[in-house]
């Protein structure tokens, strides 16, 4: 076996589709690229051309010291070509379309409540910046944000000057508009629970103490389909619930959790496993 060539063309499946049947009529085709931004439309497009493509992890692929100091495209393809064709690269699980676009919908829900802590940190800043000290009523923590502390600051808390006071109201229009947009999100997915595809399924798992609708649905869109881990540690390795290790002769040292991982779900099978336990103490003991 030898290499044909390196060449570029456009990003377009329909346009690599055809170069290899105009070039290799009848042949067997065999692609693979690694995960990354551009998501899975190009495997998908692939697959519906009659290309057998992997979609693999960057981390994965087999990698020299000169390609690791040289890097560049051309490279980089022949390295997957030659992995390729060696049968040494994993193929990630890709998602059908369908779930797909409803983790795009929970997963905006995270990037929703990831914002709106970012606009909450952005107005105690302008506040402890101006020396405005919250009143009474809301020295406690979990007062702030209400619906009473949010117009106490759009209303009542004002500077010296108008210009500051219309920066700290744009700062709280912000959070406001964040807010909106966080409950329009939440009940889109109260909706796609309840649908066919996922009702039944989460009636089930949150029998279990500590699974919410936020934790079912995530651990639902992420995985997809269960029967695709061999084994639970299998699972354990995906979710990223297992030790880093580093082992020599008789020595073995086990660190601590692996930094790799679905860190969304690893974050929320932790909390979820915390409130489990305080509803049955026996979990505590094992």
């Amino acid at each position: 076996m030898h290499m044909h060539k390196t060449f570029t063309q456009p990003a377009c499946a329909e346009t690599l589709c055809n170069y290899l049947k105009r070039n290799f009529p009848g042949g067997d085709y065999n692609s693979v690229y690694e995960a990354g931004f551009s998501g899975f439309w190009a495997h998908y497009k692939l697959k519906e051309m009659g290309i057998n493509n992997i979609v693999t992890n960057p981390a994965d692929v087999p990698t020299s010291q000169k390609e690791h100091l040289q890097k560049d495209d051309p490279t980089d393809s022949r390295k997957l070509a030659r992995s390729l064709r060696s049968n040494e690269l994993n193929a990630i699980f890709v998602p059908n379309r369908a779930t797909l676009e409803d983790l795009s919908l929970v997963r905006m829900r995270a990037t929703l409540v990831k914002d709106m802590t970012r606009f909450k940190e952005r107005i105690k800043s302008f506040l402890y910046f101006y020396g405005i000290s919250y009143p009474p009523q809301f020295e406690r923590s979990g007062t702030h944000w209400s619906k009473r502390f949010m117009k106490w600051l759009s209303e009542e808390v004002s500077l010296q000057h108008d210009s500051g006071t219309q920066a700290l109201k744009i700062l709280v229009q912000e959070a406001e508009q964040q807010r909106k947009l966080l409950l329009e999100v939440l009940k889109k997915i109260r909706l796609l629970s309840r649908s066919e595809k996922y009702a039944k399924n989460i009636a089930l798992l949150r029998t279990i103490p500590g699974i919410g609708l936020i934790t079912f649905i995530t651990f639902w869109v992420e995985i997809e389909n269960i029967e695709r881990f061999e084994n639970t540690d299998h699972f354990a390795g995906f979710v990223g619930l297992v030790s880093n290790r580093h082992s020599s002769g008789p020595k073995t040292n086990d660190g601590e959790m692996t930094f790799r991982g679905q860190k969304t779900l690893k974050s929320l099978l932790v909390e979820s496993s915390w409130i489990a336990a305080r509803s049955d103490p026996a979990l505590m003991m094992g």
